[in-house]
């Protein structure tokens, strides 16, 4: 069943442009446009994409100029997670010149930022899509804005991780050093966690991958494994549990190195590479006088 649209929460929307707005407009206002240009002009205005690739953000990119003016008419001619080529107009914006000039970075911003992460997490994907693997995205993330940049990455056609460390437990190797063992650090994981909580655990040798299969987690994640070690992993697996539990590789994963990591038959592919390394999409806004 083809899954429904991702969504934002409109709450987590308006707090985050009312900050952004608040970090640009700072205690004047923008003293250029209000020093230049009269209260009560109008303009016509159009967004568009100067490159290829996958819309994220318009959401956000509305909810800024709304802010500084509800008036302003923000018509979308696309939507998140459709396809862009290079000089498609994305929206247009009519109403009071300097509402619509003093939004206008705030709602770049996060068109574009969101946009390089939508289209690089798709060339990802595309990249693996002859294979049952999934592209994750992780918590490395930029600080206040996780909520973003993981619906950007579902834009793109990429999965979640977990979003923080309250949704999921990951035991990693610091726990388990701590711990004092993969599968005491899973027993322990099992007896606390309610039974909608799943337990992951990652390793980064095989020897500890048959240690965590036996103690039964519900996601093994293998670290920095060669390509080998990745399909013996998933031979294992199989062998011994039907591949019951689900196998996430991470480490080492780039454009060049995603397609061989799949075709290995993990399950899940985890980088950061898609949020913290992605290009932003260049899109740019174009002002007329009515």
């Amino acid at each position: 069943m083809e899954a429904l649209p991702p969504h934002l929460s409109p709450i987590l929307i308006e707090e985050a442009v009312r900050a952004a707005l608040l970090e640009d407009l700072g205690r004047a206002g923008d003293i250029t446009s209000n020093a230049t240009i009269p209260a009560d002009a109008g303009a016509r205005a159009v967004l568009a994409s100067r490159e290829d690739g996958i819309l994220s953000g318009m959401e956000l990119a509305e909810a800024a100029f709304r802010a500084i003016d509800p008036a302003v008419k923000f018509k979308a001619a696309r939507h998140d997670g459709d396809r862009l080529k290079a000089g498609q107009k994305v929206a247009r914006i009519e109403g009071n010149a300097r509402a619509i000039l003093a939004a206008e970075r705030v709602a770049l911003n996060y068109l574009m930022r969101m946009s390089g992460i939508a289209t690089c997490t798709a060339a990802f994907q595309q990249r693996i899509a002859h294979t049952q693997a999934k592209i994750c995205c992780t918590r490395k993330t930029i600080p206040g804005h996780r909520a973003f940049d993981k619906y950007a990455v579902k834009c793109g056609g990429g999965s979640n991780h977990r979003f923080g460390l309250d949704d999921a437990i990951l035991i990693k190797d610091n726990h388990i050093a701590v711990a004092g063992g993969v599968a005491l650090a899973i027993e322990r994981a099992r007896a606390y966690a309610g039974h909608l909580v799943k337990v992951e655990v990652e390793v980064d040798t095989l020897k500890q991958f048959a240690e965590a299969l036996k103690a039964g987690p519900d996601v093994v994640l293998l670290d920095n494994m060669t390509t080998a070690q990745l399909s013996k992993a998933v031979e294992t697996n199989r062998a011994d549990n039907g591949g019951a539990v689900k196998l996430e590789a991470s480490g080492n994963v780039n454009i060049d190195t995603v397609k061989a990591i799949a075709e290995t038959g993990v399950d899940y592919i985890s980088t950061s590479k898609i949020t913290m390394a992605a290009p932003t999409l260049d899109l740019g806004l174009d002002i007329g006088i009515d």
